[in-house]
């Protein structure tokens, strides 16, 4: 690849990468991944992610949010402590925040009532939202409506969704992040009709890793775990669903990453 791509959302801090962080770095720059971005889904792992990126200026940063399964410990406290995190340079959103209506780990009052928080947050200090919607699409554009005017720029990460669905977050004026949901032909073959529909200077890359390993890998590792590495396999799905040249949706979708958090600035 020789253009350098952007992972926007690696949980690196997940107990799978325990043992080889520095090296699952290094085999993502050797593909060509030149920026990853750590995603916080808790006020513990918001503040590791905040201390790991900052040993890798340049080439880690991360976000710093509560994810709606952990919605049921956040307090004001733990927002404060977000909004601490957020003047680090390295931290470049907030979140990963949202509603999960799938599993429900969280009240679906308490979601709401930390989703709302953690928008307002974003606002008050100029960073852009990293969210997470899964069977709560209705509930979450309520929401943001709610709140529109109060926060700047928002992705919706992992996306998954129907066409019905990325319009109206396009109609918005979301962004939209692709993983490795749309390698996989048992669940992920809608998205190469949906990701046509979506501009280029709204799209961005990711692979969530260590989940959704792409399934279009020629061997995929044994133990199943997903790393920034294999984002090549996110690109090559992508172009091909789009009929564009895999050079020009790497140059497209790293420009779209950098302009959304700020990272030429």
């Amino acid at each position: 690849m020789a253009f350098p791509l952007i992972d926007i959302g690696i949980n690196l801090m997940h107990r799978s990468f325990s043992a080889d962080r520095d090296q699952v770095m290094k085999r993502a720059q050797e593909a060509g991944v030149g920026i990853m971005i750590i995603t916080g889904t808790s006020e513990r792992g918001s503040r590791e992610c905040a201390q790991f990126a900052r040993k890798f200026p340049g080439v880690l940063y991360s976000t710093a949010g509560v994810h709606p399964h952990d919605a049921k410990h956040c307090t004001p406290n733990t927002i404060r402590t977000l909004q601490t995190l957020t003047r680090q340079s390295t931290v470049v959103a907030v979140g990963e925040c949202g509603l999960d209506f799938n599993r429900d780990f969280s009240p679906r009052p308490v979601q709401e009532q930390w989703f709302e928080a953690q928008i307002e947050l974003a606002g008050q200090v100029k960073k852009p939202l990293f969210m997470h919607e899964r069977d709560a699409h209705q509930r979450f554009i309520e929401i943001l409506k709610q709140h529109q005017g109060q926060y700047d720029r928002a992705v919706v990460h992992c996306f998954t969704g129907s066409i019905y669905e990325a319009k109206r977050y396009l109609d918005m004026g979301l962004h939209i992040g692709i993983t490795g949901w749309i390698c996989d032909d048992r669940r992920g073959k809608h998205l190469r009709e949906v990701v046509r529909q979506i501009p280029l200077d709204r799209l961005m890359l990711e692979t969530d890793a260590p989940f959704l390993t792409p399934r279009t890998m020629p061997a995929r590792p044994k133990d199943g775990r997903n790393e920034p590495a294999f984002l090549p396999y996110v690109l090559k799905a992508v172009s091909q669903a789009v009929g564009k040249p895999e050079q020009e949706i790497a140059e497209a979708t790293t420009r779209t990453a950098r302009l959304f958090f700020g990272l030429d600035s």
